[in-house]
């Protein structure tokens, strides 16, 4: 290795699950936990959400993405790590907030500020606020209760 590759990250969390992405120019290799993506997501659904990013703006097979991923389950870390995927192209591109984009406006009509308006607008860029309600005392779990008898 000649030169050191520049990688830009990403955080995506779904549930409990919290993903660590690094995007590089690359052949469209896709790692998770030193797993080969396919192999790690056996779910269709779950490959897609993780390619999505990348199919969406016509990325998939020149980028290298390497993703550590930990808690929750399958389905919680294919969502996080598709968030973090389209954090990581969002700084890749150099895309900023919307503030920037409104102080330059011949800065929002370049192809990088179409590519963050079309993650943000497929909803890949949202953080999903669902989690695990908690169980309540004097209850079976979080709103199920005991059978209650009259009589």
């Amino acid at each position: 290795m000649s030169a050191m590759k520049k990688f830009h990250l990403g955080t995506g969390r779904r549930k409990s699950a919290v993903a660590r992405v690094r995007v590089a120019e690359g052949s469209g290799k896709i790692v998770v936990n030193d797993r080969p993506y396919d192999q790690f997501f056996t779910e269709e659904k779950d490959r897609g959400a993780v390619v999505g990013p990348l199919i969406l703006l016509d990325m998939r097979n020149r980028l290298d993405v390497f993703v550590n991923v930990r808690g929750g389950g399958i389905t919680g870390q294919s969502g996080a790590t598709s968030q973090g995927v389209a954090r990581a192209l969002k700084s890749m591109f150099g895309i900023e907030s919307g503030e920037a984009a409104a102080a330059n406006p011949a800065e929002a009509a370049t192809p990088e500020g179409g590519m963050g308006k079309k993650l943000r607008d497929s909803g890949y860029l949202t953080r999903d606020s669902r989690m695990k309600e908690r169980k309540k005392y004097g209850r079976k779990g979080a709103r199920r209760s005991f059978q209650f008898s009259k009589r």
